[in-house]
């Protein structure tokens, strides 16, 4: 038998067997998948449907006004100035976008395709176009718009607004698009969940930040002054897309190479990040994933573990830091206390009603720790279950898992009580509110082991730390969110009063420093005590709701 007999070149084979789709199908699916996850999405309950729709038009009404203020900022003197500010916090935004919100948005994540017969650059056609379609870059438009008709003067700003504006929209998108893409694999791993955490983080602070500029802006009298805008507008609308937007703004001004200039700065960064982009693409469809690989360094941590308590105590206090360590959760927990205590702080330097007492809010927050223990732990805690026979077991359990905590909250606080002390000048006032402190520490720690054990509630299946519980359990949510910041509250009251009696009777306040962490003790180990008694009748009920998270 010939070669010719066999058909067609063997080399020409492989592409006959399997061909690619055209470029202009894969395209069209792309768009229709987005489509598709948009409506599923809305379909899982009545309950998401509502919040989506009622958030939609919160956000839309939000961006609305926010839009119709700037709108009306024009001819007014910095109103250009403004709206580059505006771009810029925009830019940043979606550059920081993915850190954050990548687990939430099925779309953004590229190497769900890597495995399919796709050609990289109609992949990159068809994810653009799909990330143009949602209510994100519905509002940003608005923001654009608004911003360009501030900055925009004249009629001869019209044609550079009209392409300004979808130009600075389509960068805007494809930055988020390519930082996704290159950091695909590093946040669908566990390090970027800790992004995540750190990155809502920064969100809050940034909006804090906003806030006091917003402040900063608006005069005495309620006054608009934006002169103090213009020596970072002046060199922010260089930089694209800003300058995308600003280009009206020469353009009104009669700068007309300027404006070209500007737009063409803004053409150059979408051509390098949709060609970043698109080499991402094709790295992931052709080289394997190294983030298995074994993590020497936290190997190397274990042996620290000679510090801790022996017994099952320091077993259970060794596992409780891990988890704070390691699970996204629990670390965005921590994180999160600290980081609205440090918001807390500033917010009150910068204001002007400093007090180093606002530092309890750390041991408030931190002893809270303790809340829903066996629920975090989900179906492993069945190993742990199986271990607890005695009342001795169930009490050493808790006690680690309570010295856990203090391992990190009591650094924690006092960090934050000295840097508090030395940007108010309140030394004398410090010994008193770290034993305040230290009270609203333990009787976090005590209140929290009781409702670990009375009130336990699932934890969802998944590690995404912007989720914190699972369906149907919102009631028994509130009632370890509000109940325990309540109930630490009256607990800590007796320490308030003695500190307010000797605060207003002019005498020192030291013995506070004593009082509290004793008075704090005593409740922790009333509580942990209590809780363990309570921990081996109801061992069924907590173990058939943690291991509800799996299901």
């Amino acid at each position: 038998m010939s070669r010719t007999d066999l058909g067609a070149d063997p080399a020409a084979r492989p592409a006959d067997r399997h061909p690619l789709p055209a470029d202009r199908e894969v395209v069209r699916t792309l768009v229709r998948l987005k489509l598709r996850l948009l409506a599923n999405g809305l379909r899982r309950s009545p309950q998401r449907r509502a919040v989506y729709l009622v958030g939609t038009g919160i956000g839309l009404l939000f961006v609305g006004l926010i839009a119709t203020a700037f709108a009306f900022l024009h001819g007014h003197a910095g109103a250009a100035d403004a709206a580059a500010l505006l771009v810029s916090g925009m830019t940043l935004s979606w550059a920081a976008l993915p850190l954050f919100l990548f687990s939430t948005d099925e779309s953004a994540d590229p190497t769900r395709l890597t495995m399919l017969p796709l050609r990289p650059r109609a992949m990159l056609r068809g994810t653009l176009l799909g990330a143009l379609i949602g209510p994100g870059p519905v509002l940003t438009t608005l923001l654009l718009t608004g911003a360009v008709i501030a900055a925009a003067t004249g009629a001869a700003a019209v044609p550079f607004a009209v392409l300004g504006v979808p130009l600075a929209l389509v960068t805007l998108v494809t930055l988020s698009r390519a930082v996704a893409a290159g950091n695909a694999r590093l946040l669908s791993s566990r390090r970027g969940k800790d992004f995540a955490i750190f990155g809502g983080l920064l969100f809050a602070l940034l909006i804090q930040g906003g806030n006091i500029l917003s402040q900063s802006v608006l005069g005495g009298k309620g006054s608009l002054d934006l002169s103090g805008l213009h020596p970072v507008a002046s060199v922010l609308r260089w930089v694209p897309p800003v300058s995308a937007i600003d280009a009206a703004r020469s353009a009104g001004d009669g700068a007309y190479g300027t404006a070209v200039a500007q737009l063409a700065l803004a053409a150059a960064l979408l051509a390098l990040l949709l060609r970043w982009w698109g080499g991402t693409l094709q790295q992931l469809m052709v080289t394997a994933d190294a983030s298995t690989q074994i993590d020497t360094a936290s190997v190397s941590r274990s042996r620290l573990t000679g510090i801790l308590p022996p017994g099952r105590a320091g077993a259970a206090m060794q596992r409780h830091l891990r988890y704070a360590w390691r699970e996204p959760r629990a670390k965005a927990a921590v994180f999160t206390s600290i980081g609205m205590t440090l918001v807390f702080c500033v917010l009150s330097v910068v204001q002007g009603w400093s007090s180093v007492y606002v530092v309890a809010v750390a041991g408030l927050m931190l002893g809270l720790q303790m809340v829903n223990l066996f629920g975090m732990d989900g179906s492993a805690f069945w190993m742990v279950a199986s271990t607890i026979a005695t009342r001795r077991d169930a009490r050493d359990e808790l006690r680690g898992r309570a010295l856990a905590v203090v391992a990190y909250a009591v650094p924690s606080v006092l960090v934050l009580a000295l840097v508090l002390a030395a940007a108010t000048g309140q030394w004398g006032q410090l010994p008193a509110a770290f034993g305040l402190t230290l009270a609203g520490l333990g009787s976090g720690l005590g209140l929290g082991a009781m409702l670990s054990v009375l009130a336990p509630y699932t934890m969802p299946a998944d590690s995404n730390p912007m989720r914190n519980a699972a369906p149907g359990q919102s009631g028994v949510v509130l009632l370890n969110s509000f109940g325990s910041m309540v109930g630490v509250a009256v607990l800590t009251a007796p320490v308030g009063v003695l500190l307010g009696v000797l605060a207003g009777t002019d005498s020192p306040t030291w013995p506070v420093l004593l009082v509290g962490p004793l008075y704090g003790a005593l409740l922790a180990v009333v509580g942990v005590r209590t809780a363990a008694e309570r921990l081996l009748q109801r061992l069924p009920e907590i173990l058939a709701v943690a291991v509800e998270r799996s299901s």
